[in-house]
Parts: structure tokens; sequence; C-alpha cells
């Protein structure tokens, strides 16, 4: 009987922090009931309770990540190296059969630093890396300038990258974010310590295409989506303009309160973020209904005439969109993000050119159209059900992606052996 498949899944954190989080452990879980051996291998506690439940290892470091650091020293230091997390993987790779294992990594850059390429690369195991962010690439993460809220075209880690301030809080943390990249980059040669790279939009595939490293294999995997099919809508063309998402600068909501003030509607938004007052003393009309319970936002996303998603930096595949999509309801999309890649434009929603309020606006007038919304409705709701991207297709992507990997080394160790005489 042929050993499970391992699988050591590096993350930031062990419970759910945000969407990296959340396809890390869901994945994790899906590997399990499918019969593979995950491994959760996390720097941050706690430990989401649904891992045990499923019965997934889990080997947690129990540390602060950078943020919730009380000591900025330490954080600092953790960031750029992260000797406990380097230590405990180190250890726990050479426990692995070498025949069967993959290690995949989803996340570093918020508390295990890249000190854990020293060991992926020392083990020698055949290591896939999901590309949920642009961290291994770019400082700040996003080839996003947060100064002047738009899409960065500067060459990453070139001298005028450096010379520029482009992070959401300042100069020095741009500096030493810059200096992070460079030591993974040039010591540690992070990049080539992967073979295979997951990227889960074609947008983003083309924007990392540049700074891959040479031979690398790269496959496209949608992220797992959690949704239930309800059906069409009954009364699409009811409810409201609604933002879902955290209330920042390059997420659009500024933008979107703009353009709902220009068309003359009032937007409604679910999320907080550090815009939040800012956008209640300039916009009163405007609902804002806090973050919510995952539930009690999907029930706004149905309800919604619309979801608006006007996001200003590249994103990598927003899973809102196809929450959306799958409750049946249109959508309102950047022609800059990766979530265009899922709108019809003109026939499952509209696109409007990035950053501009009044092509916003005027998106939002044509979607005054009770007929067109309802066609719309119906149009996002069939495509997503066509194909839906659950966790258990995701899984057997993934699963398809491991076991290519593990056939091309075999076939490569096979290939340098020497012939018999």
């Amino acid at each position: 009987m042929q050993e499970p498949l391992t699988v050591v899944i590096c993350v930031d954190h062990a419970s759910v922090t945000g969407g990296q989080a959340k396809v890390a452990i869901e994945s994790a879980i899906g590997l399990r009931r499918g019969g593979a051996r995950p491994i959760l291998f996390a720097a941050a506690a706690p430990i989401d309770p649904r891992l045990g439940e499923e019965g997934v290892e889990v080997v947690c470091l129990d540390q602060h990540d950078l943020l919730g650091n009380p000591s900025r020293a330490a954080a600092a230091w953790q960031g750029l190296w992260n000797s406990q997390a380097a230590s405990a993987l180190k250890a726990l790779l050479a426990r692995m059969p070498r025949e069967r294992t993959i290690v995949h990594v989803h996340g570093w850059a918020k508390a295990l630093s890249p000190s854990i390429v020293v060991p992926i690369r020392a083990s020698a195991l055949p290591a896939l890396y999901t590309i949920h962010e642009y961290f291994l690439f770019c400082p700040n993460g996003g080839f996003y300038n947060y100064q002047s809220n738009a899409v960065c075209k500067l060459k990453p880690m070139s001298l005028q990258c450096l010379a520029t301030h482009c992070d959401s809080r300042n100069y020095p943390r741009k500096a030493w974010r810059f200096a992070r990249l460079f030591a993974a980059q040039r010591f540690m040669r992070a990049p080539s310590a992967f073979s295979d790279y997951v990227c889960i939009s074609d947008c983003q595939a083309e924007i990392v295409a540049p700074y891959l490293p040479r031979g690398a294999t790269v496959h496209r995997l949608s992220n797992p989506i959690e949704a239930s099919d309800r059906g069409p809508k009954p009364n699409p063309s009811s409810g409201a303009f609604v933002f879902v998402g955290r209330l920042s600068p390059e997420k659009g909501a500024s933008l979107f309160a703009a353009a709902a003030a220009r068309a003359g509607v009032a937007p409604t938004f679910v999320g907080d973020g550090p815009i939040a007052n800012e956008l209640r003393a300039k916009y009163p009309q405007a609902r804002f209904l806090g973050w919510l319970p995952p539930e009690e936002a999907r029930e706004e996303m149905r309800a919604a005439r619309a979801l608006v998603f006007p996001s200003l930096w590249y994103e990598g595949q927003p899973l809102t969109v196809l929450e959306a999509k799958a409750m049946g309801t249109p959508v309102v999309v950047s022609n800059v993000c990766a979530g265009r890649e899922e709108i019809e434009d003109g026939v499952s929603g509209l696109w409007f050119r990035s950053a501009d309020a009044d092509a916003l606006a005027r998106a939002l007038e044509r979607l005054k159209d009770d007929r067109l919304v309802a066609a719309m409705s119906n149009a996002a709701y069939e495509s997503y059900w066509r194909k839906p991207p659950t966790l258990e297709a995701h899984v057997a992507g993934l699963t398809a992606i491991y076991q290519g990997m593990l056939d091309s080394r075999f076939a490569a160790a096979r290939g340098a052996r020497p012939a018999l005489p």
C-alpha cells in the first residue's frame, strides 16, 4: 500500500486572520479529508479548532506576529530572521518521508520570516509557493505606492525603488522591508527555492512573470470559495450598492463614496478600517455596518443591487467578487485588479476605469436600470454555478500539482543514475 502524501503547509497564522490563512487552513482540512497527511506549520497562535477536529497535525510556535509583538525591536528582528521558525522547520522536514513529501508555502512576511527558506532548500524536498500577495518580489508586497495611491511601475529592488517612500506608514519601514527582501533574494535565494508556483489569477501570473526564477513551473488554481446554491435572486433589482472589505485607500472605498454621491445613490459599507471615520464625516448619507459575521455579510451581498469592488491595486483573486456572483449579485469592478477576470463586462457586471470616480459613477448610473440588473444577476449566478470553485475542486487541483512535482522529481532522479553496463 502506498504511503499517503505528506504536505507541510507553511503559513504565518494558525487561525484565519485573512484570505491567505483561510486558504491554507481549509486546504489542509480538504487534503486530510481526501486521505493525505497535511501538517500545518505556523508561527502565530491561536490554532483554528477545526484543524484538531479534522485530524490535521499542527506545529505552532505560539509566537506573536510582527504587528502583535509588544517589542518593536523584537518584531523587527523576527521579521528579518525568525530563528525559532528556521530551527523548528528544519527538525520537522528532517522527519518527513523523502519520497512522498511536498513543502507548500502560503506566506512568511507577517511572522515566519524568510528564514524558513534555508531549511526548505536544505531539505531538497519539492517545494511549492502560492502567491497570495507579492512579498517575495516587492518590498511592500503589493506593487503599489501607498503614498500616491497608485499602482507602482518601478522595477522592484532597484535604486529608484529604494529611494521611493511607498509604504503605508513611513519610510523607515519601507527601508526595513527593502533590506529584508534584499537579504531573502540575494543571500537566501528565496524565489529559486521553489520549483513550482501557484497563481490564483491570470492577471497575477502576468504581473509576477518577469520576477519568477528561470525554469519555474507556474500553475493556475483558483482559491476555494465557501458558498451555498440558493438559486437565482427573486428580487435582483432591489437593494443598495454595497462595498465589502477593509476601508482603506488602496481598496478604493473613498472612490466608491465619491462616485455614489455623483450618481445620487447611498452607498453601503460592510467593513472597517483606517479611513472609516473620514468617510462617515464626509458622506453622512452612507450606511456603515462595520465588520459583520460571515453569514451576515453574505446576506448583505445577496440583498444588494450590486457589489462594488473599486480596488486600486492589483489584488490576487478577490473572494468577495466570487461570493457575490454565487449569490446572483452583479459586480462593478476596477479594470486593474484581478477581479475583472470573474466578470464579463456588460453581462455579469461592469468594468470601469481604475481610480476614475466619474467612470464608476457612470457604471452606477447604468445599474439604476432594473431590467439590466435582473439580466446581470441571472448571468452572474449561472456563470458561477456552471463550475463552482469548491474546496473539493481546489484540493483535486492541488493533489494533481503535488503528484506532478513528485513525478518530475522521480524522473529527474532516475535520469541522473548511471546506465547499467
